[in-house]
């Protein structure tokens, strides 16, 4: 208890440093309630090869957009994500879908409520989350498209200061919406394998109750915080880190070439610490990870990123992915990204190539196939190499 309540006070004093200033966005990474409220990517013009289905449901969208002037903004969305494997192990298919409903409330002038319920879902023996293990590789290859049912992943209150010079989150927080993120981060967006969302030597917990805040320092260096239940379990959420105490911390200082522009211009570093559980079940864990990404004439974004951990609990204990975002006029977005990782007390290395194509149908459906080619499998050394196909459809409601 006493070590939530310190880490706790720390990340406030963090959040209201008197010379900061922060824009409205405050933590909303790619992947977060924010931006799947957002058409589009904010940068590129979009070009829709149809309306669909906003031409098939015209009152129902104009009663959201009523809501949205409001103050009150919501979506109610659904991915697919079936994927198909060259493996002589395992079952050589696996599918699953997401139904989210998701939206932010703006209360006060400063003050804003997000919500976020899922549910996710097998199609058949195995969920694409867990494909690459099931294959033979030390590999996230559908990232989020777990069979963990209903979730409450968001439940949040954001307070922002009045002179915008900080902003701070507390209540059920999914921290890959905004620790150690840039702009290609999002599963429901672009990469699928874990090894280009959020970085893979992380030990974040699942979404659960915690407090966050950022603040902007100067005119392009930033300052990110939290601190989260270590134990978090988005199917039975509850306040069980006031009694254990177990908690998960973060710290990321970043350089970017303006607030708007965040998570897209952006070089940061982060260091984290996960408690160990008092069960016995997780030692502690803790590391730090490096990214670096810029969007060159709004068009393309090269990145780098890696990550070293003591690797008792994160996927990897090394990894360095690099990579490549090239972003198109309607919208539509390419990317390939490049992996070298070591896991824990296997003394091997594994390397994983993911190229996917977003295709914007609308701004309320996409269909993104890719292929992932995993060359040494670090769990089934018999094996030399695998491919998976994947296709990830999104429709927006």
């Amino acid at each position: 208890m006493s070590r939530f309540i310190y880490a706790g006070a720390m990340l406030l004093a963090l959040t209201l440093l008197p010379h900061a200033a922060w824009a409205q966005q405050g933590l909303s990474g790619p992947s977060s309630v924010e931006a799947d409220l957002t058409p589009g990517d904010g940068l590129t013009d979009p070009q829709p090869r149809t309306d669909f289905p906003r031409n098939v449901l015209p009152g129902y969208f104009a009663w959201k957009d009523g809501l949205a002037d409001n103050g009150l903004r919501f979506n109610i969305d659904y991915l697919a994500l079936g994927q198909r494997s060259d493996s002589d192990l395992g079952e050589g298919q696996a599918g699953g879908g997401i139904l989210r409903f998701y939206g932010n409330w703006q209360a006060t002038e400063n003050g804003s409520l997000t919500f976020k319920v899922e549910n996710r879902h097998a199609y058949g023996a195995i969920a694409p989350q867990f494909f690459g293990f099931d294959s033979g590789a030390m590999s996230i290859t559908g990232t989020g498209f777990n069979d963990n049912g209903t979730m409450l992943t968001n439940l949040f209150w954001s307070q922002r200061d009045a002179k915008g010079r900080w902003t701070l989150q507390f209540g059920q927080l999914d921290l890959t919406d905004f620790v150690d993120v840039y702009g290609l981060v999002s599963p429901w967006t672009s990469f699928q394998n874990l090894a280009f969302n959020t970085n893979p030597t992380i030990n974040a917990p699942n979404p659960g109750l915690g407090i966050a805040g950022g603040a902007k320092l100067g005119e392009n260096f930033y300052v990110v915080g939290a601190v989260a239940d270590a134990n978090g379990d988005p199917t039975k959420p509850s306040f069980d880190v006031f009694e254990t105490g177990e908690t998960f911390k973060s710290i990321e200082i970043g350089y970017t070439s303006g607030i708007d522009r965040i998570y897209f211009d952006n070089v940061h570093l982060t260091v984290w610490q996960s408690d160990e559980a008092e069960d016995g079940s997780r030692a502690e864990d803790k590391g730090a990870a490096f990214s670096a990404a810029w969007f060159f004439d709004n068009t393309w974004m090269p990145f780098l990123r890696a990550g070293v951990s003591d690797g008792t609990a994160s996927l990897y204990q090394r990894s360095l992915s690099t990579g490549l975002g090239w972003y198109r006029r309607n919208t539509d977005l390419a990317g390939i990204g490049l992996n070298w990782a070591e896991a824990k007390d296997i003394d091997d290395t594994q390397f994983t190539t993911e190229v996917f194509y977003r295709f914007n149908i609308s701004p309320d459906l996409q269909i993104t196939p890719s292929i992932q080619y995993i060359n040494n499998p670090l769990l089934d050394p018999g094996q030399d190499d695998l491919t998976i196909l994947s296709l990830r459809a999104r429709i927006v409601f």
